[in-house]
């Protein structure tokens, strides 16, 4: 295992790119903003950083197992490295990830964080978590309730629409 260079972390992103959240397959790790970065570990390996989109988030175990495996297969170098700090948010999520979650019907985060700072620390508001209006991705209305706290994972909150009768999930900002 040699000394990571720029043309191999880029062999590595590549290797990557492909890789979707183990919840929700048509987003990839990347547009989620939980793939932080691939950089030069100290010793010179290739180190991939992730950031949890919650500590407690179920789906990270997999997470790593799927970069391993990538990496391994793609004949690469490298280890994941779990970065705490600062925090997952929202504000990290691509727009094309948002438009992707509503297309699978899925409401987008409809603010982010309300307090990400330059200086790495958020700051919630405590009305960030529930915004007033919550369209449905499948008819577009506003006309929408939420009926859980959370959906089908708990970084998502359960939602119906009053006009289509649908329920749906709710990616909560963070």
């Amino acid at each position: 295992m040699g000394t990571a260079t720029e043309a191999s972390l880029q062999a590595v992103s590549q290797a990557l790119a492909h890789l979707a959240d183990p919840e929700i397959p048509v987003i990839s790790l990347g547009e989620l903003g939980i793939l932080r970065e691939v950089r030069a570990g100290e010793d010179g390996i290739p180190e991939v950083v992730i950031t949890p989109t919650y500590s407690g988030c179920p789906a990270m175990g997999q997470i790593e197992d799927d970069i391993v495996a990538a990496l391994r297969d793609a004949g690469l170098p490298g280890r994941v490295v779990t970065q705490l700090s600062p925090a997952w948010t929202t504000d990290w999520m691509s727009e094309a990830a948002k438009e992707k979650l509503r297309a699978y019907g899925i409401a987008p985060p409809q603010c982010g964080s309300q307090g990400a700072s330059g200086d790495g620390v958020l700051r919630f508001s405590r009305h960030a978590a529930r915004p007033a209006d919550v369209p449905c991705p499948r008819c577009g209305s506003l006309n929408t309730t939420q009926t859980a706290p959370f959906g089908s994972t708990a970084c998502k909150a359960l939602y119906r629409c009053l006009d289509c009768l649908e329920p749906f999930d709710y990616f909560k900002p963070y």
